[in-house]
């Protein structure tokens, strides 16, 4: 039988505020005591550690004790941020509180909210699942000292979490209003290990304020702000992906001028459950085949797709040379797009910065370089991008795009389309298209091509046996070219913190980043090619060579990992 500490699990139980989970471990607790071997072993991962928070707050699977996203874990992490905001703020601090669609986010929420009243703070939580952004833009509207959003955005139903932003009086600079970093989910982690018992956390029944529509009403009204008002003929099918941004995207395209708005309606509602698609991440594969449906059968201009909290988004064009005649936009080209348009406004504005992390296209910087304005490569995460001093426009590959940093310091994935869908209108008004924009970036700046290869383990050892193999010097070519060069990212420069990170150029300027993911059971590689675009050059038989050289990148990529 497996050793367990039972006095701790025991413990655990008689702290537990849910009756809910104090029978879930109950249950495996005593079917332990009987021999049953599995309820050990799932014992034995429940209390194997705490889940630990981070820059990316909590996120995990839901269910009883300490390894899990519970009410028990979330209200000794609302402990630890509270004490953290007394310190820094005083007692008088203010806590934006919002959440999503899934399963306990919204008793996570209510119970944020009554650790903060119980701790004498203001805590203002929004009366229903909205998406993500919404809660960041509140956060700088309201002036906010924090900010948590209970969300696991595109993980599994399975998973939930838990993330925190600091604003007001908690930080200040380029900081305010983002996501956590280092120092801060370091003191905040402490304060939560301080926390001896639930029951000691003081908690109010009531006393919270409600935020509604108002606070909704004041985003929709400055994200309709940033686009050119007026008709927009336009035919687009959107989804919401089982996430809880359906409703605040409809009302945001409907006020911007975009009357014929299609969504798929199997996608349209929040659930849980995610029913419809094997992971609620419009990167997926399969993920959009029901928006491909519904797009060829009305014969749209545009698909437009946000993840479940709705923080990112992804759109789809016509493409002859696609797949049943449509074709997903890569994050790359996306954000090409849509900086390119923002480089456009602030022309010869030295003081104003486009951002990208470093695992995403370097392209951005050869926009930012041709519109005269800066440019900085960041770390992975927006937590890095939206602080980023002067930033007007940041993007990485994975979806996230933030178009509106004085307002919404975060990846805004309703914004963001809205700006997509602008560039479309016009583009259709003059009888041209996204694809033609990105032809005409080619041709100025050479075709960058990029590709994600993402391998999920089971066995997370694996990871660290991949990256291990790439720093013994297992690659030594990308699609035929000698490397020219290999960074460590772990050693960290006068540019970049240090991070779990791996960077290879060839000499022919082919480069792939290898990294962790921070959020995922995944090793993910970033693999970009450059190819000059001669005038005159036929950009379909350019974009067959890149394809070609990608592929051939990612085989050198899986063998050198050796997983």
């Amino acid at each position: 039988m497996t050793t367990l500490d039972e006095g701790l699990i025991e413990s655990w139980i008689a702290d537990d505020p849910d009756e809910s989970t104090r029978a879930e471990l109950s249950a495996l607790l005593d079917a332990h005591r009987n021999g049953d071997e599995s309820a050990s072993a799932d014992l034995a991962d429940r209390f194997s550690s705490t889940l630990t928070f981070g820059t990316a707050g909590l996120r995990g699977k839901i269910g009883a004790g300490p390894n899990r996203m519970n009410r028990a874990v979330v209200i000794r992490a609302a402990a630890g941020l509270v004490a953290f905001l007394r310190e820094k703020v005083g007692d008088d601090f203010h806590l934006v509180i919002g959440h999503d669609a899934r399963y306990g986010s919204k008793q996570f929420a209510e119970d944020t909210a009554a650790v903060a009243v119980g701790a004498g703070g203001r805590a203002s939580l929004f009366d229903r699942e909205l998406p993500t952004p919404v809660t960041a833009f509140a956060l700088k509207h309201l002036n906010a000292d924090a900010a948590v959003v209970v969300t696991a955005s595109h993980n599994p139903p399975q998973d939930n979490g838990y993330k925190v932003y600091l604003g007001g009086r908690a930080v200040g600079g380029s900081g305010q209003g983002a996501q956590i970093v280092p120092p801060f989910d370091a003191e905040i982690f402490a304060q939560i290990q301080a926390v001896t018992a639930v029951a000691d956390v003081p908690r109010a029944s009531s006393g919270w304020e409600s935020l509604g529509d108002e606070v909704v009403e004041a985003y929709l009204d400055r994200a309709v702000s940033l686009v050119p008002a007026g008709d927009k003929d336009l035919t687009i099918v959107l989804t919401s992906m089982h996430g809880v941004g359906g409703e605040t995207a409809v009302a945001a395209l409907h006020r911007a001028g975009f009357a014929d708005v299609h969504v798929v309606p199997e996608q349209h509602d929040p659930d849980p459950d995610f029913p419809t698609v094997s992971f609620p991440n419009p990167e997926e594969p399969g993920a959009l085949d029901l928006s491909f449906a519904l797009a060829r059968k009305i014969d749209a201009d545009i698909i437009l797709a946000n993840d479940p909290d709705a923080d990112r988004f992804s759109a789809a064009v016509p493409d002859p040379r696609g797949t049943d005649g449509w074709r997903q936009l890569t994050g790359d080209e996306v954000g090409a797009l849509l900086g390119e348009a923002v480089a456009r406004a602030h022309e010869g504005d030295t003081d104003s910065v486009l951002a990208n992390s470093i695992v995403s296209s370097r392209l951005l910087s050869r926009i930012a370089a041709a519109h005269g304005v800066s440019y900085r490569a960041t770390l992975t995460g927006f937590k890095w991008i939206s602080r980023v001093d002067g930033i007007v426009f940041g993007y990485e590959e994975a979806l996230g795009y933030c178009v509106d940093p004085n307002f919404v310091r975060d990846k805004d994935g309703i914004t963001a389309c809205l700006q997509l869908a602008t560039m479309a209108a016009e583009r259709k008004s003059q009888g041209s298209s996204l694809l033609d924009e990105l032809d005409d970036l080619a041709r100025a700046h050479g075709l960058y091509a990029t590709a994600p290869l993402s391998i999920r383990v089971e066995d997370l050892s694996l990871i660290a046996e991949g990256m291990k193999n790439l720093r013994a010097g297992t690659l030594t070519e990308l699609a035929g070219s000698p490397l020219a060069s290999t960074v460590d990212l772990s050693a960290g420069s006068a540019e970049l913190p240090p991070t779990d990170g791996l960077v290879f150029t060839s000499e022919r300027g082919d480069r792939v980043v290898a990294r962790p993911s921070g959020t995922e059971p995944k090793l993910k590689c970033y693999l970009e090619t450059i190819i000059s675009v001669d005038e005159g050059a036929d950009l379909n038989a350019v974009r067959d060579e890149a394809a070609q050289r990608l592929d051939a990148m990612k085989a050198d990529m899986r063998a050198a990992l050796g997983i």
